[in-house]
Protein backbone atom coordinates (compact mmCIF):
# COMPACT_ATOMS: atom_id res chain seq x y z
CA UNK A 1 0.00 0.00 0.00
CA UNK A 2 1.33 3.11 -0.74
CA UNK A 3 0.42 6.21 1.52
CA UNK A 4 -1.80 8.76 -0.05
CA UNK A 5 0.45 11.72 -0.11
CA UNK A 6 3.20 10.18 -1.96
CA UNK A 7 0.62 8.87 -4.74
CA UNK A 8 -0.20 12.54 -5.12
CA UNK A 9 3.55 14.07 -5.09
CA UNK A 10 4.11 11.02 -8.33
CA UNK A 11 1.31 12.95 -10.58
CA UNK A 12 2.04 16.48 -9.19
CA UNK A 13 4.48 17.06 -11.80
CA UNK A 14 2.06 16.43 -14.45
CA UNK A 15 -0.55 18.54 -13.05
CA UNK A 16 1.62 21.48 -12.54
CA UNK A 17 2.86 21.30 -16.09
CA UNK A 18 -0.70 21.27 -17.11
CA UNK A 19 -1.65 24.33 -15.12
CA UNK A 20 -0.41 26.34 -17.10
CA UNK A 21 -0.15 24.48 -20.31
CA UNK A 22 2.14 24.56 -23.73
CA UNK A 23 2.68 22.75 -26.86
CA UNK A 24 6.37 23.00 -25.64
CA UNK A 25 6.14 21.75 -22.10
CA UNK A 26 3.00 19.37 -22.50
CA UNK A 27 4.82 16.04 -24.58
CA UNK A 28 7.42 16.19 -22.02
CA UNK A 29 5.39 16.38 -19.25
CA UNK A 30 3.46 13.28 -20.23
CA UNK A 31 6.13 11.30 -20.98
CA UNK A 32 7.55 11.64 -17.55
CA UNK A 33 4.39 10.71 -15.80
CA UNK A 34 3.04 8.03 -17.45
CA UNK A 35 4.48 5.14 -18.56
CA UNK A 36 5.23 4.37 -22.60
CA UNK A 37 2.38 0.90 -22.59
CA UNK A 38 -0.34 3.22 -20.11
CA UNK A 39 -3.81 2.01 -20.72
CA UNK A 40 -5.76 5.32 -21.58
CA UNK A 41 -10.02 5.53 -21.32
CA UNK A 42 -11.34 8.85 -22.07
CA UNK A 43 -14.96 9.44 -23.75
CA UNK A 44 -16.79 9.42 -26.29
CA UNK A 45 -15.72 10.45 -29.29
CA UNK A 46 -12.42 10.41 -28.25
CA UNK A 47 -12.24 6.71 -27.07
CA UNK A 48 -8.89 4.18 -25.86
CA UNK A 49 -5.85 4.34 -26.86
CA UNK A 50 -2.05 3.60 -25.29
CA UNK A 51 0.81 5.49 -24.51
CA UNK A 52 1.46 9.17 -23.72
CA UNK A 53 2.29 9.86 -26.92
CA UNK A 54 -1.69 9.19 -28.29
CA UNK A 55 -3.05 11.43 -25.20
CA UNK A 56 -1.18 13.88 -26.15
CA UNK A 57 -1.56 13.90 -30.27
CA UNK A 58 -5.17 12.73 -29.85
CA UNK A 59 -6.77 14.66 -26.92
CA UNK A 60 -4.60 17.30 -25.51
CA UNK A 61 -2.66 18.34 -28.15
CA UNK A 62 -6.12 19.46 -29.71
CA UNK A 63 -7.70 20.68 -26.92
CA UNK A 64 -4.54 23.39 -26.72
CA UNK A 65 -4.87 24.05 -30.08
CA UNK A 66 -8.46 25.50 -29.33
CA UNK A 67 -7.64 27.01 -26.26
CA UNK A 68 -3.72 27.89 -26.47
CA UNK A 69 -3.81 29.82 -22.87
CA UNK A 70 -5.44 26.19 -21.49
CA UNK A 71 -5.17 25.92 -17.87
CA UNK A 72 -5.91 22.57 -15.71
CA UNK A 73 -7.54 23.58 -12.60
CA UNK A 74 -7.56 20.72 -10.27
CA UNK A 75 -10.55 21.27 -7.41
CA UNK A 76 -10.24 17.62 -5.62
CA UNK A 77 -7.60 15.41 -5.71
CA UNK A 78 -7.77 12.22 -3.68
CA UNK A 79 -5.64 9.61 -3.57
CA UNK A 80 -5.17 6.28 -1.80
CA UNK A 81 -5.20 2.47 -2.09
CA UNK A 82 -8.65 0.12 -3.53
CA UNK A 83 -10.14 -2.51 -1.49
CA UNK A 84 -9.02 -4.65 -4.58
CA UNK A 85 -5.12 -3.13 -3.64
CA UNK A 86 -4.83 -1.10 -6.66
CA UNK A 87 -3.45 2.38 -6.04
CA UNK A 88 -5.30 5.50 -7.66
CA UNK A 89 -5.46 9.27 -7.64
CA UNK A 90 -9.05 10.94 -8.65
CA UNK A 91 -8.76 14.59 -9.81
CA UNK A 92 -12.15 16.48 -10.20
CA UNK A 93 -11.55 20.28 -11.79
CA UNK A 94 -12.03 22.22 -14.69
CA UNK A 95 -10.51 23.10 -17.92
CA UNK A 96 -10.72 26.99 -19.07
CA UNK A 97 -9.20 28.75 -21.67
CA UNK A 98 -10.35 30.72 -24.64
CA UNK A 99 -12.16 29.58 -26.77
CA UNK A 100 -10.35 30.36 -29.89
CA UNK A 101 -10.43 27.42 -32.72
CA UNK A 102 -12.76 24.60 -32.86
CA UNK A 103 -12.23 21.41 -31.03
CA UNK A 104 -14.06 18.29 -32.11
CA UNK A 105 -15.76 20.87 -34.51
CA UNK A 106 -17.09 22.60 -31.79
CA UNK A 107 -17.49 26.30 -32.82
CA UNK A 108 -15.02 28.54 -31.30
CA UNK A 109 -16.77 31.92 -29.09
CA UNK A 110 -13.61 33.81 -28.80
CA UNK A 111 -14.82 34.27 -24.92
CA UNK A 112 -13.50 32.36 -21.84
CA UNK A 113 -14.44 28.54 -22.12
CA UNK A 114 -14.52 25.83 -19.01
CA UNK A 115 -14.68 22.15 -19.44
CA UNK A 116 -15.26 19.83 -16.54
CA UNK A 117 -13.04 17.08 -16.02
CA UNK A 118 -12.67 13.53 -13.96
CA UNK A 119 -9.67 12.34 -14.60
CA UNK A 120 -8.50 9.01 -12.60
CA UNK A 121 -5.02 7.78 -12.16
CA UNK A 122 -4.00 4.43 -11.47
CA UNK A 123 -0.23 4.18 -10.65
CA UNK A 124 2.64 1.50 -10.59
CA UNK A 125 5.71 2.21 -9.15
CA UNK A 126 5.25 6.13 -9.38
CA UNK A 127 3.77 5.98 -13.09
CA UNK A 128 0.32 6.13 -14.16
CA UNK A 129 -0.39 2.97 -15.94
CA UNK A 130 -4.25 3.30 -16.71
CA UNK A 131 -6.17 6.40 -17.27
CA UNK A 132 -10.16 6.73 -16.84
CA UNK A 133 -11.16 10.43 -17.56
CA UNK A 134 -14.62 12.37 -18.29
CA UNK A 135 -14.37 15.79 -20.20
CA UNK A 136 -17.80 17.48 -20.25
CA UNK A 137 -17.94 17.69 -23.88
CA UNK A 138 -21.80 18.52 -23.95
CA UNK A 139 -20.49 21.60 -21.08
CA UNK A 140 -18.55 23.46 -23.82
CA UNK A 141 -20.67 22.40 -26.74
CA UNK A 142 -23.76 24.60 -24.10
CA UNK A 143 -21.73 27.57 -24.04
CA UNK A 144 -20.88 27.71 -28.04
CA UNK A 145 -24.84 27.30 -28.57
CA UNK A 146 -24.64 23.85 -30.13
CA UNK A 147 -25.75 21.44 -28.10
CA UNK A 148 -28.39 19.59 -30.95
CA UNK A 149 -30.32 17.94 -28.48
CA UNK A 150 -33.06 18.27 -25.74
CA UNK A 151 -32.36 20.58 -23.06
CA UNK A 152 -31.37 19.39 -19.46
CA UNK A 153 -33.62 19.80 -16.83
CA UNK A 154 -31.12 20.67 -14.22
CA UNK A 155 -29.42 23.87 -13.87
CA UNK A 156 -26.48 24.63 -16.28
CA UNK A 157 -23.88 26.37 -14.11
CA UNK A 158 -19.34 26.41 -13.87
CA UNK A 159 -19.12 23.71 -11.91
CA UNK A 160 -17.87 25.13 -8.17
CA UNK A 161 -15.22 24.09 -5.77
CA UNK A 162 -15.96 22.03 -2.62
CA UNK A 163 -17.85 25.23 -0.41
CA UNK A 164 -15.46 24.38 2.46
CA UNK A 165 -12.23 24.77 -0.04
CA UNK A 166 -10.59 21.75 1.20
CA UNK A 167 -10.34 19.89 -1.74
CA UNK A 168 -6.61 19.27 -2.43
CA UNK A 169 -5.27 19.19 1.05
CA UNK A 170 -8.30 16.30 1.80
CA UNK A 171 -6.57 13.88 3.88
CA UNK A 172 -7.40 11.09 7.15
CA UNK A 173 -9.11 7.86 7.36
CA UNK A 174 -12.35 7.76 4.69
CA UNK A 175 -13.62 4.67 5.53
CA UNK A 176 -16.84 6.15 7.22
CA UNK A 177 -16.85 8.31 4.15
CA UNK A 178 -16.77 5.42 1.78
CA UNK A 179 -18.96 3.14 4.16
CA UNK A 180 -22.33 6.18 4.03
CA UNK A 181 -21.76 6.21 0.46
CA UNK A 182 -21.99 2.65 -0.29
CA UNK A 183 -24.83 2.39 2.17
CA UNK A 184 -26.94 5.17 0.44
CA UNK A 185 -26.36 3.77 -3.12
CA UNK A 186 -27.45 -0.18 -1.76
CA UNK A 187 -30.64 1.90 -0.28
CA UNK A 188 -31.19 3.68 -3.33
CA UNK A 189 -30.93 -0.02 -5.50
CA UNK A 190 -34.16 -1.22 -3.32
CA UNK A 191 -35.99 1.07 -5.67
CA UNK A 192 -38.03 0.46 -7.92
CA UNK A 193 -37.96 -3.01 -7.62
CA UNK A 194 -39.71 -1.70 -3.96
CA UNK A 195 -42.40 0.17 -5.71
CA UNK A 196 -42.42 2.42 -2.49
CA UNK A 197 -40.09 5.58 -3.37
CA UNK A 198 -39.51 5.58 0.77
CA UNK A 199 -37.51 2.61 0.61
CA UNK A 200 -34.33 5.03 -0.90
CA UNK A 201 -34.56 6.54 2.47
CA UNK A 202 -32.81 9.36 1.35
CA UNK A 203 -33.03 12.22 4.22
CA UNK A 204 -30.71 9.65 6.13
CA UNK A 205 -27.92 10.09 3.71
CA UNK A 206 -28.29 13.68 2.07
CA UNK A 207 -27.84 16.69 3.64
CA UNK A 208 -30.73 18.97 3.35
CA UNK A 209 -29.07 21.44 1.45
CA UNK A 210 -27.24 19.37 -1.06
CA UNK A 211 -25.91 20.02 -4.16
CA UNK A 212 -25.92 17.04 -6.74
CA UNK A 213 -23.68 18.61 -9.88
CA UNK A 214 -24.48 16.47 -12.90
CA UNK A 215 -22.95 16.14 -16.32
CA UNK A 216 -24.27 18.95 -18.89
CA UNK A 217 -27.15 16.83 -20.28
CA UNK A 218 -29.16 16.58 -17.20
CA UNK A 219 -27.40 19.49 -15.03
CA UNK A 220 -27.14 20.77 -11.57
CA UNK A 221 -29.62 20.82 -8.89
CA UNK A 222 -30.38 21.45 -4.77
CA UNK A 223 -31.47 19.37 -2.57
CA UNK A 224 -33.71 16.49 -2.03
CA UNK A 225 -36.75 17.78 -4.40
CA UNK A 226 -34.57 19.25 -6.81
CA UNK A 227 -32.36 15.87 -7.12
CA UNK A 228 -36.01 13.74 -7.22
CA UNK A 229 -37.47 15.76 -9.68
CA UNK A 230 -34.93 17.01 -12.25
CA UNK A 231 -32.56 13.84 -12.40
CA UNK A 232 -34.18 10.91 -10.16
CA UNK A 233 -37.80 10.45 -11.25
CA UNK A 234 -36.87 10.49 -14.63
CA UNK A 235 -33.88 8.82 -14.88
CA UNK A 236 -36.05 5.82 -13.08
CA UNK A 237 -38.76 6.24 -14.86
CA UNK A 238 -36.97 5.24 -17.99
CA UNK A 239 -34.61 2.70 -16.79
CA UNK A 240 -36.63 0.68 -13.79
CA UNK A 241 -33.81 -2.01 -13.92
CA UNK A 242 -31.28 0.24 -12.51
CA UNK A 243 -28.79 -1.85 -10.31
CA UNK A 244 -30.58 -5.49 -11.04
CA UNK A 245 -27.79 -6.82 -13.31
CA UNK A 246 -23.76 -6.06 -12.33
CA UNK A 247 -22.69 -8.86 -13.42
CA UNK A 248 -18.94 -7.93 -15.08
CA UNK A 249 -19.22 -4.40 -14.00
CA UNK A 250 -15.96 -3.42 -12.07
CA UNK A 251 -15.42 0.10 -9.54
CA UNK A 252 -12.53 1.33 -8.01
CA UNK A 253 -12.78 3.49 -4.94
CA UNK A 254 -10.87 5.47 -3.03
CA UNK A 255 -12.04 7.41 0.26
CA UNK A 256 -9.76 10.80 1.90
CA UNK A 257 -11.44 12.26 5.23
CA UNK A 258 -14.58 13.67 4.56
CA UNK A 259 -14.15 12.76 0.70
CA UNK A 260 -14.64 9.63 -1.40
CA UNK A 261 -14.61 8.79 -5.24
CA UNK A 262 -15.00 6.25 -7.50
CA UNK A 263 -14.21 5.47 -11.37
CA UNK A 264 -16.28 2.16 -13.01
CA UNK A 265 -15.91 1.88 -17.26
CA UNK A 266 -18.38 0.84 -16.90
CA UNK A 267 -19.97 0.47 -13.69
CA UNK A 268 -23.56 0.26 -14.69
CA UNK A 269 -25.94 -1.96 -16.87
CA UNK A 270 -30.02 -0.89 -17.61
CA UNK A 271 -32.00 -1.01 -20.28
CA UNK A 272 -34.50 2.62 -21.62
CA UNK A 273 -37.87 0.76 -21.18
CA UNK A 274 -39.93 3.76 -21.12
CA UNK A 275 -39.83 7.52 -21.87
CA UNK A 276 -38.71 10.62 -19.54
CA UNK A 277 -34.78 10.43 -19.62
CA UNK A 278 -33.08 12.99 -22.03
CA UNK A 279 -36.02 12.74 -24.47
CA UNK A 280 -35.12 9.03 -25.11
CA UNK A 281 -37.32 7.00 -27.37
CA UNK A 282 -38.60 3.72 -25.00
CA UNK A 283 -37.35 1.49 -28.01
CA UNK A 284 -35.83 -1.40 -25.26
CA UNK A 285 -31.93 -0.23 -25.86
CA UNK A 286 -29.65 -2.15 -23.39
CA UNK A 287 -26.94 0.24 -22.13
CA UNK A 288 -24.12 0.60 -19.78
CA UNK A 289 -23.39 3.50 -18.17
CA UNK A 290 -19.55 5.11 -17.38
CA UNK A 291 -20.55 7.36 -13.72
CA UNK A 292 -17.03 8.74 -12.30
CA UNK A 293 -18.40 10.65 -9.18
CA UNK A 294 -16.83 12.68 -5.98
CA UNK A 295 -18.70 13.03 -2.71
CA UNK A 296 -18.09 15.03 0.19
CA UNK A 297 -19.57 14.47 3.49
CA UNK A 298 -20.34 17.14 6.63
CA UNK A 299 -21.97 16.43 9.48
CA UNK A 300 -22.57 12.92 8.95
CA UNK A 301 -24.52 13.71 5.91
CA UNK A 302 -23.36 14.12 2.06
CA UNK A 303 -22.99 17.61 1.47
CA UNK A 304 -22.15 17.87 -2.57
CA UNK A 305 -21.72 15.47 -5.01
CA UNK A 306 -20.02 16.12 -8.56
CA UNK A 307 -21.23 13.78 -11.31
CA UNK A 308 -20.10 13.19 -14.79
CA UNK A 309 -21.56 10.54 -16.87
CA UNK A 310 -19.86 9.81 -20.69
CA UNK A 311 -23.33 11.08 -22.15
CA UNK A 312 -22.26 11.03 -25.58
CA UNK A 313 -21.05 7.36 -25.37
CA UNK A 314 -24.68 6.55 -23.76
CA UNK A 315 -25.86 8.32 -26.97
CA UNK A 316 -23.83 6.30 -29.11
CA UNK A 317 -24.69 3.07 -27.67
CA UNK A 318 -28.32 3.77 -29.14
CA UNK A 319 -26.95 4.99 -32.86
CA UNK A 320 -27.25 8.75 -31.92
CA UNK A 321 -23.98 10.63 -33.05
CA UNK A 322 -24.52 13.52 -31.29
CA UNK A 323 -21.55 15.32 -33.08
CA UNK A 324 -22.28 14.71 -36.23
CA UNK A 325 -26.00 15.47 -35.46
CA UNK A 326 -24.04 18.85 -34.46
CA UNK A 327 -22.09 18.73 -37.66
CA UNK A 328 -25.12 18.94 -39.89
CA UNK A 329 -26.12 22.36 -38.04
CA UNK A 330 -22.28 23.47 -38.67
CA UNK A 331 -22.88 23.33 -42.26
CA UNK A 332 -24.81 26.67 -42.04
CA UNK A 333 -22.51 27.97 -39.86
CA UNK A 334 -19.03 29.74 -39.45
CA UNK A 335 -16.53 27.15 -37.31
CA UNK A 336 -13.26 29.12 -38.50
CA UNK A 337 -10.76 30.48 -35.84
CA UNK A 338 -11.45 33.33 -34.11
CA UNK A 339 -9.01 36.07 -34.22
CA UNK A 340 -9.86 38.33 -30.88
CA UNK A 341 -9.29 42.37 -31.46
CA UNK A 342 -6.14 43.37 -28.71
CA UNK A 343 -8.06 46.55 -27.69
CA UNK A 344 -5.14 48.81 -28.31
CA UNK A 345 -6.96 50.44 -31.46
CA UNK A 346 -10.73 51.32 -32.63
Amino acid sequence: MTSASHLKASIAPLRKALETASQENLKPALSEAFAPDALIRLCHPLGEMTGPGALHDRALSPLLAAMPDLERRDMIVLAGTTPEGQDWVGCMGNYIGTFLAPFLDIRPTGHLAHMRYHEYFRLEGGRIVEMQAIWDIPELMMQAGVWPMGPQLGAFIATPAPMTGDGLVASGDGSATMAHVLAMLTELCRHPADPDPNVMDLPRFWHPRFNWYGPAGIGTMRGISGFRNWHQIPFLGAMPDRGLDTGGLMSHWIAEGEYVCETGWPNMRLTITRDGWLGIAPAGQPITLRSLDFWRMEGGLIRENWVLVDLLDMWAQIGVDVLGRMREFNKARNIGPVAVPDGMSR
